[in-house]
């Protein structure tokens, strides 16, 4: 299995939600910085949301803040990202990383075309439509 797998994206409404999952495997979530980043049709991936394996700080985009939720639930080794009143410019490819750096969530965003995190999943898609 894949170190890193994103599910829950799907067909949304305008306005809907949608729980995104990034479940790991082989190794602790706990000790990573973990994000989620995104990349829509002909426009350049962006980091959207982070959260610390040092205290569980959280990092949003400001595209996203006040509508996205990053979280971690350890005893399930899974990180989430909640996404509330989904709008028309949301929809992308979703994928998470993950990198021991714990400072990592400070600059995640630059590592958006990196292949230098240490972990990357494999996307989830997100349709935002009526």
């Amino acid at each position: 299995q894949a170190p890193l797998v994103e599910s829950g994206g799907g067909l949304v409404q305008p306005g809907g939600s949608l729980r995104l999952s990034c479940a790991a495997s082989g190794f602790t979530l706990d000790f990573y910085d973990v994000g989620w980043f995104r990349q829509a049709p002909g426009k350049e991936r962006e980091g959207v949301a982070c959260i610390t394996s040092s205290d569980d700080s959280t990092y949003y985009a400001d595209s996203v803040k006040g509508r996205f939720t990053i979280s971690r639930d350890s005893a399930k080794n899974t990180v989430y990202l909640q996404m509330d009143v989904l709008k028309p410019e949301d929809p992308a490819i979703y994928s998470c990383a993950a990198d021991i750096d714990r400072w990592w969530c400070t600059y995640y965003t630059t590592t958006a075309n990196s292949a230098d995190n240490d972990y990357w999943g494999q996307g989830t898609q997100v349709t935002v439509s009526s």
